[in-house]
């Protein structure tokens, strides 16, 4: 018999000072990605005292803990939570703020990493109550999309191989006690691409003696911008979006070259693929236009659109519903942001759910994630402690 939203609300709420001191220590003392060791350290430590089966260094600074239920038959749950955080100077003003100059926990990873010690420490003492296996992953370097591959590298998919995965994300511009829930893609394929252009460099007193590559960039940058509003279906969201321009030195001088950058985001293969087609067309036939070359690049593997289960997700809205009441359950947030956890799921199906964690319930205050003024709202830790906790129990439960 499962364990009752009620009961596990009570026992998480009982946790909330530790799960608060404990990201607040992880707050004060963020890490970069592949550079969390201090933050991998407590985990495995934590882990360790649970019972778990431990193991340190996959995908360079990940951790992994196993633990059985009543028993090995069942399925196997892989927990995903993310530790890394970013290259930003904090500017909020608290006790606990960043000791580590230029680094910031901007994105909540901090409670991320203590919301998945809370869920292990749950799930470790309500054993009895699962069947199968739990294995959660502490995952380095989200912010740069490459910790969940290098886990996967490490062979993190293997031994035992997860068959179901969930995952969560505060939110600070959502308020406390709202949990978002999107059936199928909730997260956006990124992809991303450079476009090298090739002239011939002159002096700017007499451009027609050279092949002019910043006047080729402007026509590319605007013809880029007609790939959504006129290439891509209207019922296929997209973005594409140049990012970055270099080349040149001074006002008087043609460079060269110039360089161009930026990503693109859609929630199907086709269009990402159309996409990439589009921009290799269009820069390719503009740079000879104006007697330019160009040289194209796109990442061999991009990241896949972060989608969830539909039963899966069916598990999590039973769960929210019962601890923040159907009300403050949304049931179509999706989001051009990207996450790597999306590897994840498409090895395992899954859910992956957003919570509210905004420090102003009237929205007035509260700044978007990656702000160096970022804040969360801590009563969000035990209620995801809870949630999390309860769909985990949920997707381990016996088959009958």
């Amino acid at each position: 018999m499962t364990i009752s939203t009620e009961r596990l609300k009570a026992e998480a709420d009982a946790m909330r000072d530790a799960l608060v001191t404990t990201r607040r220590d992880f707050h004060a003392h963020p890490e970069l990605g592949f550079q969390e060791t201090r933050t991998a350290g407590i985990v495995a430590r934590r882990l360790s005292e649970l019972g778990f089966e431990t193991q340190t260094g996959i995908g360079k600074t990940g951790v992994v803990g196993v633990i059985e239920g009543a028993s090995s038959e069942g399925e196997t749950l892989l927990l995903r939570f993310d530790m890394d955080a970013l290259p930003i100077d904090e500017q909020v003003d608290v006790d606990f703020k960043s000791q580590t100059p230029g680094v910031m926990h901007a994105c909540g990873h901090d409670a991320h990493t203590a919301i998945g010690l809370g869920v292990a420490e749950l799930l470790a003492r309500h054993r009895e109550h699962w069947h199968g296996v739990a294995k959660f992953v502490f995952q380095p370097a989200e912010e740069i999309v490459s910790g969940a591959l290098a886990m996967i590298d490490d062979g993190v998919l293997q031994n035992p191989a997860p068959t179901r995965s969930l995952s969560m994300h505060v939110s600070s511009m959502d308020r406390v006690g709202k949990v978002m829930m999107t059936t199928g893609p909730t997260m956006a394929i990124a992809d991303k691409f450079e476009i090298v252009l090739r002239g011939r460099g002159a002096h700017g007193a007499s451009p027609h003696l050279g092949r002019d590559p910043i006047v080729a960039t402007a026509q590319i940058v605007s013809a880029l911008q007609t790939i959504v509003s006129r290439t891509i279906n209207p019922l296929d969201e997209s973005v594409v979006t140049v990012g970055y321009i270099h080349g040149g030195t001074v006002g008087n001088i043609i460079p060269d070259s110039v360089t161009l950058g930026g990503t693109m985001r859609s929630f199907r293969d086709e269009v990402a693929l159309q996409i990439r087609e589009r921009i290799t067309a269009l820069a390719q036939g503009i740079a000879t236009a104006m007697g330019c070359e160009a040289t194209l690049w796109f990442p061999e593997v991009y990241n896949p659109a972060t989608v969830n289960h539909a039963a899966m997700s069916d598990l999590v809205r039973n769960r929210a519903r019962q601890l923040v009441g159907a009300d403050n359950l949304s049931d179509d947030y999706r989001t051009m942001g990207a996450e790597d956890c999306a590897h994840f799921l498409k090895a395992a199906p899954g859910a992956y759910v957003f919570i509210g964690a905004a420090v102003d319930a009237e929205e007035k205050k509260n700044e978007p994630h990656h702000s160096p003024r970022f804040e969360i709202n801590e009563d969000s830790l035990p209620l995801s402690v809870a949630l999390i906790t309860g769909t985990a129990l949920d997707m381990l439960a016996r088959n009958k």
